[in-house]
């Protein structure tokens, strides 16, 4: 089966700095790849150059079969790849329907109408609350998006992923910032997404990785030090001595 996404060769420099080094790495359809490194391996810009924020200096991405290494970031979500950030991207003071119909509407290759507009819209509202539901918001969509919690601010953020119906989610830390029960809702979230879209996941918080990675790469100083199954990855010794270290 041919990968989803498939990386080559990518590099990126700031000055002397290698923030990707002859980084090469696949995500295989239906995969939840995990990408783990310490601060400053190169983990945001990796993504920022896979989204079409930044652009490599040399290497190909491909995505699909298709050289995307030149595409912009709006058709690139067209092809079916969306990102997720560490910070919510939210509109606060509007609900969280209306939040996630703006999501659908924006799929649907309409350009941002007003509000009012996608509030008559049954069938944006409708698919507004499945997303919901699969998110498990669906009874408070009627309240500002404010009034949530971090957390929730989190599984809203999912939601605008899935009303992409990408075939590719980028999740850009989606733990950051939760406490241990947010955590664990959200990882059960991400259980229940898995194998139904590619996901391509950065995050810090190694219990999450490992309950959820059908695969982890390994990111240091830009370069990928080792790609496996997370029992291939916890007895790497080169991992171990790299990264992991007493938590491995």
């Amino acid at each position: 089966m041919a990968a989803l996404l498939d990386i080559s060769g990518l590099n990126k420099s700031f000055g002397g700095i290698k923030a990707t080094d002859d980084l090469n790495l696949s995500v295989e359809p239906g995969e939840l790849h995990a990408i783990i490194g310490p601060n400053g391996a190169g983990k945001t810009t990796l993504i920022s150059q896979l989204c079409g924020l930044q652009r490599p200096d040399t290497g190909a991405i491909r995505f699909k079969g298709r050289d995307v290494t030149h595409v912009p970031p709006h058709r690139r979500a067209r092809l079916g790849m969306t990102r997720s950030y560490q910070i919510t991207s939210l509109i606060m003071e509007m609900s969280v329907r209306d939040n996630i119909a703006l999501a659908v509407q924006a799929r649907d290759g309409h350009a941002f109408r007003f509000i009012a507009a996608a509030r008559k819209d049954r069938r944006l509202r409708e698919q507004a609350d499945a997303l919901l539901a699969r998110v498990g918001l669906q009874a408070k969509a009627d309240m500002k998006a404010v009034a949530l919690s971090h957390g929730e601010h989190r599984h809203m953020e999912i939601a605008i992923a899935l009303a992409s119906q990408a075939e590719l989610m980028l999740l850009d830390e989606p733990m950051a910032g939760l406490g241990s029960e947010e955590t664990k809702a959200m990882v059960k979230l991400l259980k229940g997404i898995k194998g139904k879209h590619s996901i391509l996941l950065i995050e810090h918080d190694m219990d999450a990785v490992f309950a959820l990675a059908d695969r982890i790469s390994v990111l240091v100083y830009g370069h990928i030090i080792a790609t496996g199954t997370p029992d291939d990855i916890r007895s790497n010794s080169a991992v171990q001595q790299a990264y992991l270290g007493e938590d491995a």
